[in-house]
């Protein structure tokens, strides 16, 4: 099994290697396509305006001067073919199975999946017929994320996850809760199927010499009890479908 594996935190992020660890417990190749810079809060933003350079920095590894959406548009035309593309001629390019995104350093909860440009290279990919998943993980600013156990309790994710259904245009958006206690070998919390909470996040914003400034605290934010950001903030590891429209 072939899968793309891409970010918006930038190919030197931890949270890649994260997915890469997870990734290669399952797949068989992983060919990472990822921006050169951090596209954080990008969303779905593509570049059409100048060529963009796709330059291999390892066997199997790239890197992108653009977004995360424009890594796997990028990656589906020169390295790799999607599910309905022809195989016909001299194109010799293999297909790939599986479109990875992330391991983000933050949430991506509710409504963050219009900003996001994590999620936004999952539905890219979900657009041209390849199962996807985004993955992100929450935190509060202060407390460093444990890598090592994110990637443990991917893979453990990646295997409840691979063989259920995803519907035509659906890819999956996963979110870790906030970290608790040091021990990689904490128990994995539990996996909870939930919707995409489609509450508005606050509007706070402070005056500040330069202009406004955008202030909100994240963990106050408005919830709906079935949806994915109750889910993440009580202490599970929500699994929404998202949907390309």
């Amino acid at each position: 099994m072939i899968v793309l594996l891409t970010n918006d935190d930038g190919i030197d992020a931890p949270g890649l290697a994260a997915m890469e660890a997870a990734c290669r417990g399952w797949a068989g190749r992983v060919v990472v396509v990822a921006p050169k810079e951090p596209h954080s809060g990008c969303g779905h933003r593509v570049t059409t305006d100048r060529p963009l350079v796709l330059e291999q920095v390892g066997p199997d590894r790239f890197h992108v001067d653009g977004t995360p959406a424009d890594c796997v548009r990028l990656a589906l035309v020169t390295l790799l073919r999607s599910p309905g593309d022809p195989a016909g001629g001299a194109d010799d390019r293999p297909v790939v199975e599986w479109v990875v995104s992330g391991i983000n350093a933050g949430g991506n909860l509710g409504v963050d999946i219009h900003h996001s440009g994590t999620v936004a290279a999952a539905r890219e990919a979900a657009l041209h017929g390849v199962r996807a998943l985004a993955a992100s993980h929450y935190h509060r600013r202060e407390e460093p994320i444990d890598w090592q156990r994110a990637a443990a309790w991917m893979m453990e994710v990646f295997s409840e996850l691979l063989p259920m259904p995803l519907a035509g245009g659906e890819f999956w958006n996963v979110n870790f809760p906030h970290p608790i206690g040091a021990s990689t070998a904490a128990a994995r919390p539990p996996l909870v199927e939930c919707r995409i909470d489609p509450s508005p996040l606050p509007l706070g914003y402070t005056s500040e010499p330069e202009g406004w400034r955008y202030r909100s605290r994240y963990q106050e934010r408005m919830r709906v009890p079935d949806g994915d950001v109750a889910a993440c903030f009580g202490g599970a590891i929500s699994l929404s479908r998202g949907r390309v429209v």
